[in-house]
């Protein structure tokens, strides 16, 4: 890319300035610390120069935005043609409350919904489970049968809205609900738009919830990439999620490498159950965290998209521009947020922020500053959702494409991060799964391979926060006496009867020859293989219950055990 006679002149003009300039300032006054890396502990450089990018082919390794490798974007004018969504997480207590909240946010400019479910419904039990007790409504939404479905968007035309459901072991259920609320409303199902999360092997990696055990649970994933490919073209079936296994301690490279190659078995399993990888790809989203260290986090994104566009080309054959471009939400780093001095969260949550804008991405949540103590306030939520639209509107930051493309830094920073995931993703495909990145991924959730990786970064980070190598503003500097906590939301105490007394007149009120018969066509369906998704749809408009459809599954392919995993 660069005349070598150019590069030797900048490097001896390197050397001079190093000896001449540097070193006096050095010698007199030293630097802050011996090392400095990022929040992932990779190693930083004082000073970035064109030597750092002299291999780089500007085609065939940048290019411009809206073409391969789309290191630069996904589109060719990114924010000057639309802002990002601003998909702020919201679920609380019964469906109604949650509306509210839904309502608030539209009002207050959000421009998708985002919902969080509580501990039942994501674990697929319901509300008046015994297992379910103390748990209703308290870190999200319960949802127990399609009548939840319909109260927590009423007065919401899906036509109108665009919609992100966070849950993975009974995501097909919430799809199917979603489906048959369209159809109540009369809405198209090819024209629903949003995002299932349905990331099952995140789940078996990092953030540990299931009900079925991996190779079942990959067979309902595929059943509704099939699905949606077939009857909803405009909504993400999957949001292969990096997000979780950065919170469970990963470093930005091992977010980024595991969740490529999560989303890469997922493609070598619908490959293989014959689907064209034109038809489904471009469904497929992707979920990533957004952290401390601003140009690493740029970085990350920014290799993600190259990284992804060629082994979707070199290894899966796709053709179509639309099943090689990259797209995700990002939120920012709820591992970040510190309970004493609440409000420096903003801050984080502002540089956070500003690293998905520069990096790329399609949506973004931004954490509440109060998320360390409690479910968000209605003040927080609107701080955070404010962040994003000062970002927006007033910083500029939103009306230059890829505004850190060029940079010598960032440049270097991204063919390093590409260079060590890769070096991740293959050795998934080449040394666990002999050749099969869906087959070293399993093979690696069951030896604990992930978990191993994972639990050494989080440990080596946490050793150097204990040793002060890693500042933690209001934890272990610059900390303060006075009680800092602001005031935070509750959840009623009566929200499991009232949620409770619901499923039970709705149980009362359904016809259960009709539930009976959906939940044994189901049944059937599981037994001869076939996509599950068809009868789910009808056994939710029965009124069949969210722990009546999963105990389906769970009765005809066990549970699971982790194997324990030691340092």
């Amino acid at each position: 890319m660069f005349d070598e006679s150019d590069l030797q002149r900048i490097r001896e003009r390197k050397d001079e300035w190093e000896s001449e300039t540097l070193d006096p300032v050095l010698d007199a006054y030293g630097e802050r610390k011996d090392r400095f890396a990022t929040v992932s502990n990779l190693d930083v450089d004082r000073l970035y120069t064109l030597l750092d990018v002299d291999d780089i082919d500007y085609e065939d390794d940048i290019g411009f935005p809206g073409e391969e490798p789309f290191t630069r974007g996904v589109y060719p004018t990114m924010y000057r043609g639309r802002p990002w969504t601003m998909r702020q997480f919201a679920g609380f207590g019964t469906a109604d409350e949650t509306n509210e909240r839904f309502h608030y946010l539209i009002d207050e400019g959000q421009t998708g919904l985002s919902t969080a479910f509580d501990m039942p419904t994501l674990m697929g039990i319901d509300s008046d489970d015994v297992m379910a007790d103390g748990e209703v409504g308290k870190e999200g939404v319960a949802v127990d049968t399609l009548a939840d479905m319909e109260r927590l968007f009423d007065g919401i035309d899906l036509a109108e809205v665009s919609t992100s459901f966070t849950i993975n072991p009974s995501a097909p259920v919430i799809y199917a609900m979603y489906i048959a609320l369209a159809d109540q409303q009369g809405v198209p199902r090819a024209e629903i738009r949003g995002t299932l999360q349905n990331d099952m092997f995140k789940e078996f990696i990092a953030q540990k919830e299931w009900v079925i055990p991996p190779e079942p649970s990959l067979k309902l994933v595929t059943d509704t990439i099939e699905f949606a490919s077939q009857e909803t073209p405009k909504f993400k079936p999957i949001s292969v999620s990096g997000y979780h296994i950065r919170e469970a301690g990963s470093t930005a490279v091992q977010e980024l490498a595991f969740t490529l190659a999560d989303g890469f078995a997922y493609v070598e399993d619908c490959l293989d159950r014959g689907l064209d990888i034109d038809e489904f790809a471009p469904q497929l989203s992707f979920f990533f965290n957004s952290h401390n260290s601003i140009f690493e986090e740029i970085a990350k994104f920014r290799a993600a998209r190259r990284i992804y566009a060629r082994v979707m080309d070199d290894w899966y054959g796709a053709e179509a521009k639309e099943s090689k471009q990259l797209k995700f939400h990002t939120q920012t780093a709820g591992q970040s947020l510190t309970a004493q001095q609440p409000l420096n969260n903003i801050v984080r949550v502002t540089i956070q922020a500003l690293a998905g804008v520069f990096g790329g991405t399609q949506s973004l949540h931004t954490n509440s500053f109060d998320e360390a103590l409690a479910l968000p306030s209605e003040q927080a939520v609107r701080v955070a959702l404010r962040t994003q639209q000062i970002i927006a509107e007033e910083s500029g930051a939103a009306d230059i494409v890829d505004p850190m493309g060029g940079s010598f830094a960032v440049e270097s920073l991204t063919d390093d991060i590409e260079e060590q995931a890769m070096a991740y993703i293959t050795h998934i495909r080449d040394e666990l799964g002999d050749g099969s990145v869906r087959d070293g991924v399993i093979r690696g959730i069951q030896d604990g391979y992930f978990q191993r990786e994972i639990q050494d970064a989080a440990y080596e980070y946490q050793e150097r926060v204990e040793n002060d190598e890693e500042v933690v503003v209001g934890v272990n500097k610059y900390t303060v006496e006075e009680d800092t906590e602001p005031e935070i939301l509750t959840v009623d105490e009566d929200v499991q009867e009232r949620q409770r007394d619901r499923l039970a007149t709705v149980k009362a009120d359904r016809d259960e020859a009709a539930v009976e018969a959906a939940l044994d066509e189901l049944q059937q369906v599981i037994t001869d293989g076939g996509n599950v998704m068809p009868v789910i749809v009808d056994a939710v408009k029965a009124y069949a219950t969210m722990g009546e459809i999963m105990a389906v599954f769970e009765a005809e392919y066990g549970s699971y055990q982790e194997t324990a995993t030691v340092a």
